[in-house]
């Protein structure tokens, strides 16, 4: 879940990190109010959640109150990425020395959050990284033991950072490591961490990420910075496609069928969970293939839930047929899933052995799928074959490369080739 700018400067004002004496406007009239409490050069900034403000010309920058309310009229009607804005943010336009770079991310293959901390601010960090990756360093941090200054001072000084500016970007930096930790964020970051010409440091921009799964841990900061419990808060809003599969999923209490992600492609995918989703979504694009969308089905939903995801997915535009693949750790039961996807063929009058590329059947109940799906005359797979090579068919097939269904004989792959499945 994302917070808009003026909202993770407020998160950050909170854990005692200076910012700017900013304000927010939602129309020219509050704007010029704002600027004119300000009484100086400001800076007026569109509230969206997406990047590329400034080359969409988002940020602009006035002299006067009467400046400040012209630039936020135009801002607010700007659509930036799909995105009209929340509103604007009107700061001062800070005489700064130098900008940095702080901030705190997850790292999901360690298990644990890093600093980082780079002295070139301003810029993406993944560019600093890729240019001057000298000027970036990274410090891995407990989420159990107490947090000290000792951890974030030496990220800090391994930039090169000394003196009185090391001293005083320390805290900052270790307030940014415990905010992330007591809001249950992914990102926290201040980019840039303007040094003024006095010495003092103060956030000129605040981006932050939550944990969509922390909201009531978090309820009390949500109401107070007005995130409302029917706000999405993602990069871009659901589509209708998107919505559809979350009516499809809430039909009942059992099993999950939906959790989609709607993409452009012409093979739509029904997918078993466990790792399953995203391996299958990678391997159908290492083929060349275009996935219609992501989606997980498990945990044995219903066979009307199987269904209506499966006729979601083929009633999308563009897709051409599907490819239903459950991982080899599943133990969803394959006649639910099989029964589902051919009720959804029937029912919009489709083909199931001409509109399901593959069927991948690891799981519970085994034999009983393989009965529906000979029935039916859909080709199918089982768990000796990878899901890497199940992509691979089904790519080819919706090529028009693979003409009917598949010799038996050729089922089943030779144990070298089982021992490059990465199902786990």
């Amino acid at each position: 879940m994302r917070l808009y700018e003026y909202e993770a400067r407020e998160v950050v004002k909170r854990a005692g990190i200076p910012v700017t004496d900013f304000g927010v406007a939602r129309s020219a009239g509050e704007a010029r109010a704002v600027a004119e409490r300000i009484g100086g050069p400001t800076v007026i900034k569109s509230q969206v959640l997406t990047g590329g403000r400034m080359k969409a010309g988002g940020v602009q920058f006035a002299d006067t109150p009467a400046a400040a309310a012209a630039h936020a009229q135009q801002i607010l009607a700007l659509e930036i990425g799909g995105h009209l804005p929340r509103g604007v943010l009107v700061d001062p336009r800070a005489d700064v020395k130098q900008e940095y770079y702080a901030g705190v991310v997850w790292d999901g293959l360690r298990k644990r959050p890093v600093m980082i901390f780079s002295p070139v601010g301003g810029i993406d960090i993944e560019q600093v990284a890729e240019e001057q990756p000298d000027l970036v360093a990274r410090r891995h941090f407990s989420t159990l033991r107490p947090l000290s200054d000792f951890v974030a001072k030496e990220t800090v000084a391994a930039t090169g950072v000394t003196g009185r500016a090391l001293t005083r970007i320390t805290p900052i930096l270790r307030r940014l490591a415990e905010l992330f930790l007591e809001r249950d964020m992914t990102l926290a970051e201040i980019n840039p961490l303007g040094e003024l010409e006095d010495g003092s440091f103060v956030a000129l921009d605040a981006h932050m990420d939550m944990e969509n799964e922390a909201r009531p841990r978090q309820a009390k900061l949500l109401a107070e910075l007005g995130v409302g419990d029917e706000e999405t808060r993602q990069a871009r809003e659901p589509t209708p496609f998107e919505l559809a599969g979350e009516e499809v999923d809430g039909m009942d209490h059992r099993g999950v069928a939906g959790n989609v992600t709607e993409f452009g492609g012409n093979l739509g995918l029904v997918i078993g969970a466990g790792g399953g989703s995203l391996t299958l979504f990678d391997a159908v694009r290492a083929h060349g293939g275009e996935p219609a969308n992501y989606c997980e089905i498990g945990g044995n939903p219903s066979v009307r839930k199987a269904a209506g995801l499966a006729k979601l997915v083929l009633q999308k535009p563009g897709v051409d047929k599907i490819a239903v693949m459950m991982s080899i750790v599943s133990n969803t039961r394959v006649d639910i899933v099989a029964r589902g996807v051919i009720k959804a063929c029937l029912e919009l009058g489709l083909d199931p052995a001409e509109k399901i590329a593959i069927f991948r059947i690891p799981g519970a109940w085994e034999e009983e799928g393989v009965k529906i799906l000979e029935k039916y005359g859909v080709e199918y797979c089982d768990r000796s074959v990878s899901m890497h090579e199940a992509a691979r068919r089904a790519v080819e097939k919706i090529q028009g490369s693979v003409d009917g269904g598949a010799d038996p004989a050729t089922m089943r792959q030779t144990p070298a080739e089982i021992g490059g499945e990465h199902d786990a």
